[in-house]
């Protein structure tokens, strides 16, 4: 599937089991091989000045190869539930 990035922005990304997860903030691509990687729910600056980096990209982000519809909204795979720990 072949779409431009500049669609991405502003669209809802939708979980599976129909959560809305937010909307496209920026998006990140891989220049070695050209695709997209992730899509930011979140702008990128707010994610830079974060004291927990890592843990809130993995929170403000989600893998482009969850990605299974484009349409209106994007539509990814849910995530798998972490058990809970006592």
């Amino acid at each position: 599937m072949t779409i431009r990035i500049s669609e991405l922005y502003g669209k809802k990304v939708i979980a599976s089991n129909g959560s809305v997860l937010g909307d496209v903030k920026g998006v990140i691509v891989d220049l070695s091989n050209g695709s997209v990687a992730h899509l930011l729910l979140s702008p990128m600056d707010h994610l830079v000045r974060s004291g927990d980096l890592k843990g809130d990209f993995r929170k403000k982000s989600v893998s482009y190869d969850r990605v299974t519809r484009i349409s209106e909204g994007i539509v990814v795979k849910s995530a798998p539930q972490t058990p809970k720990q006592d």
